[in-house]
């Protein structure tokens, strides 16, 4: 039942990527500081894309290198103005002149059009992790159902990089594969679960498995973890129905009707779910991009009553233990000398100061200060007690 957080295992993925690139990366990243310096260089940064006819609203944004996502945005925006930075090094000196005082001293020269290059296919690249961590770090809605379609993308780039003609991407590629595999490789790594969840999908059910499976690792290899992920179904439903029994009134006829179909069928549960098409029976969310999985099973939940407590314990499973601006950073979580200063009171305090902020009620704070004092009293009295 061990579960990895799938947002830290892209993150390791993406770190092994950017270190292959990270020169072109580092260059790029100089020349969007070099404009952000001064409001001078801003201006005639505005000056070279205003003669070369350039119009955006993107503004260049500079990184922070422990937060990939920042790292991200920044490629993104820096290689729209690809042209005006080579137009720079060729007509403006002080940026010129400040890349060959870099070079000089042993550091990194101006980006070059290869740089940008590469920037912008790892830029598409990135784009996958970027969004799929999202998706995984969100907290409003299923993300267990939702896991497998991020991976089986990703994990086909991947595939698709490693046979590129470009020698850094392709290197780029072999290392994140490598790191994928360590992690998630041949699909015996990854919870079995959260292919139960894929097949709960009314959606998606036993076919996208399948699919997905062949297309990645060949049909004899596909066949072999369907029927992994059917036995998994099959113990799972007769667990709940040997705990959920003697709760479920009357089965509904759909189920049932299946079930005593062929008895002697081991996998009859994935033919009622899955084979069958009972799942996907009027299933009007199929090309809904609004499509509520939690709100379907409780529509459904009378029709498939074993089922649906099977589906309330699989989709609760998160993905990712961490919040969205957390899973992207490289970097470890520093408490400042600041914060580290603030006594217990005055966190106490500053605790309890957001919370009647935020309170509609009103609150009588004298009211609440005796009662504080009131309970630390008795705390203090069961303290001494327990020494005694």
């Amino acid at each position: 039942m061990h579960m990895r957080c799938c947002a830290h295992i892209l993150n390791l993925i993406v770190g092994e990527g950017l270190k292959e690139i990270d020169a072109s990366v580092a260059k790029v990243r100089e020349a969007v500081r070099y404009v952000k310096s001064s409001p001078n260089r801003s201006q005639t940064f505005r000056s070279f894309m205003e003669r070369l006819g350039m119009e955006s609203k993107s503004l260049l944004s500079l990184d922070v290198p422990t937060r990939w996502n920042l790292t991200y945005i920044m490629l993104e925006t820096a290689e729209k103005f690809e042209k005006v930075f080579l137009r720079m090094d060729f007509e403006d000196d002080g940026y010129s002149s400040y890349f060959r005082t870099k070079e000089d001293s042993g550091g990194l020269g101006s980006p070059c059009m290869t740089d940008f290059q590469n920037c912008r296919a790892f830029v598409t690249f990135l784009r996958l992790f970027y969004n799929a961590t999202k998706k995984f770090s969100g907290s409003l809605y299923v993300t267990s159902n939702a896991f497998y379609d991020e991976i089986f993308v990703i994990q086909e780039s991947i595939s698709n990089l490693v046979k590129s003609q470009n020698t850094l991407l392709k290197s780029t590629a072999t290392n994140m594969q490598t790191k994928f595999e360590k992690y998630w490789g041949e699909g015996e790594k990854i919870n079995p679960l959260l292919y139960v969840a894929v097949v709960f999908d009314p959606r998606k059910q036993l076919r996208f498995l399948k699919f997905s499976f062949s297309e990645i690792y060949g049909n004899a290899v596909a066949e072999v973890m369907v029927d992994k992920v059917k036995d998994l179904l099959f113990k799972l439903y007769n667990f709940y129905t040997s705990i959920h029994s003697p709760n479920v009134q009357d089965q509904s006829g759909s189920e049932r009707t299946e079930l005593e179909t062929d008895a002697s069928d081991p996998y009859v549960m994935v033919v009622v779910m899955s084979l069958r098409g009972i799942l996907a029976e009027n299933c009007d969310g199929r090309k809904d991009a609004n499509f509520e999985i939690l709100e379907w099973w409780r529509d459904n939940c009378n029709r498939y009553q074993v089922l649906s407590k099977v589906v309330k314990d699989v989709l609760a499973v998160p993905v990712s233990t961490v919040a969205s601006e957390s899973a992207f950073s490289t970097g470890g979580r520093i408490v400042d000398p600041f914060r580290s200063a603030l006594s217990p009171l005055m966190v106490q305090n500053l605790v309890c100061s957001q919370n009647w902020l935020q309170v509609t009620v009103p609150i009588s704070h004298r009211q609440s200060r005796d009662d504080v004092e009131a309970l630390e009293e008795e705390l203090l009295d069961l303290g001494n007690m327990l020494k005694l």
